[in-house]
């Protein structure tokens, strides 16, 4: 089928999304980077276009919507709305974080589901995609008033998931305290004692090196690009927005192989630190005092601190040779791009999931910017959360060295499966297109065989 076809065929589904979901644009953004991108695998497979496999591709199996009420400290009802987004189970179980933030919509955990199936297919382990969460901010709110809305919130959910059908993880605002509160009330209703949810304290059931994991596994991803490039990371000086999980074990990994990180940021604004970010005062400020970023320079003077009104952007304005945002969607745009190029940055690794924009992500592979996108390069921590299914499954808990290595040789798959991809497809050194290509591919191979389904 002629390639004119097959650009017909995409932009026709495209429309089919314009149509049905108009007031979700995160979702149709994401469909359209993907969709675009995936045409040379269509022209090898015109039998896709006859069975539909796009429109069920782009169709979540299926969308839970509830209410969460719940009592704040002062006795008073607060209600809250829930999502689940069980994306494809072609390749497994449903998998994907639960994020609380204000900002989630079904837009929003749509976008993230569908990135999901693609990153999951990645990591070469059988799972499949989903995500969830709530607009529930957990700032400013007491352990009381988090157990109850995270009890509030399984008990609708937990109606939906379990061990061989969906197990969530953490993502924004959910980590050890809500997974353990989500648990908790989880086997309070079922009597079930199973790995149903990842990011579990280790004393029921988690992993070690999960924590680690999506920072880690950036940085062995950005390590190999690099490599293949003929750059040794060892001495370059590096940006990363964020300070929340990701971030702070994407600094520890890059500090351990040899680079300089020279950044920190949170919602508010950022840290410059000229003789490289303290990261035992960040994880005090962030993770005990659960303070702002702000508090690191009354302990370090040389460091400087500066209010951001959008959040991490101010980071991008710093000189360095490779930037790595982990903080969240969307936050280095095209001219933030633009100022990273002009300073002379050499790659970019993404740690938060879509955090780049569309045209900054085209700027900076125009400009010759090494780019290891999301979907491949943060692939580490759902990987290390199928790690702990299997630990949970086999009754087993293995060292972190064990699942350290493990998740060093998944991460030389993502990369190796993106980079062959993009060359057998004809986008030699585009790692965006070549992941999209590489996850659908495997996706696309399990729909076809399981039927109209």
């Amino acid at each position: 089928m002629a390639k004119e076809n097959m650009k017909q065929y995409v932009e026709d589904v495209l429309e089919l999304i314009k149509k049905k979901d108009w007031n979700q644009p995160e979702f149709m953004n994401t469909a359209k980077e993907v969709l675009y991108s995936i045409i040379p695998v269509l022209e090898a497979h015109p039998e896709y276009k006859a069975n539909k496999l796009l429109e069920r591709f782009i169709e979540p199996e299926r969308v839970v919507i509830f209410r969460v009420p719940w009592a704040d400290d002062k006795g008073e009802l607060q209600v809250n709305r829930g999502f689940r987004v069980q994306m494809s189970s072609a390749i497994g179980p449903y998998k994907g974080g639960l994020r609380f933030h204000p900002s989630v919509n079904l837009s929003i955990m749509k976008f993230l589901a569908m990135e999901q199936v693609l990153k999951n297919a990645l990591s070469g382990l059988p799972i499949g995609g989903g995500k969830g969460g709530s607009d529930f901010d957990p700032k400013g709110k007491s352990d009381g008033e988090v157990m109850r809305f995270c009890q509030s919130f399984m008990t609708e959910l937990y109606r939906h998931i379990g061990a061989d059908i969906d197990v969530p993880a953490g993502d924004i605002g959910v980590g050890g305290r809500e997974i353990g509160y989500l648990y908790g009330q989880y086997k309070r209703i079922t009597k079930l004692y199973e790995g149903v949810l990842t990011g579990k304290g280790l004393t029921f059931g988690g992993s070690l090196a999960r924590t680690e994991a999506t920072g880690y596994g950036l940085l062995y991803f950005v390590k190999e690009m690099l490599e293949d490039a003929g750059m040794d990371i060892k001495g370059k000086t590096v940006l990363v927005s964020g300070a929340g999980n990701v971030a702070t074990y994407a600094i520890e990994k890059a500090q351990q192989m040899g680079a300089k990180v020279v950044t920190c940021s949170d919602s508010n604004g950022y840290v410059y630190d000229p003789d490289g970010i303290d990261l035992a005062l960040v994880k005090d400020i962030k993770e005990v005092r659960r303070a702002r970023i702000s508090e690191y320079v009354k302990k370090r003077k040389k460091a400087k601190y500066f209010e951001d009104k959008d959040g991490s952007k101010g980071v991008w304005t710093v000189k360095a040779d490779i930037a790595l945002p982990c903080a969240t969607q969307n936050e280095l745009d095209l001219n933030s791009a633009k100022i990273l190029v002009k300073n002379g940055v050499k790659a970019v690794g993404e740690g938060a999931n879509m955090p780049s924009t569309l045209d900054a992500i085209e700027f900076l592979q125009k400009k010759g910017v090494l780019f290891a996108p999301a979907k491949a390069s943060n692939v580490g921590g759902v990987s290390v959360s199928a790690l702990e299914m299997s630990q949970n499954s086999e009754r087993l808990h293995w060292t972190f060295e064990e699942v350290d290595e493990r998740l060093k040789g998944i991460m030389h798959g993502s990369y190796t499966q993106a980079k062959e991809a993009a060359e057998r497809y004809g986008v030699k050194g585009n790692l965006l297109a070549g992941a999209n290509l590489a996850g659908f591919e495997k996706v696309a191979t399990a729909m076809q065989a399981q039927g109209w389904v």
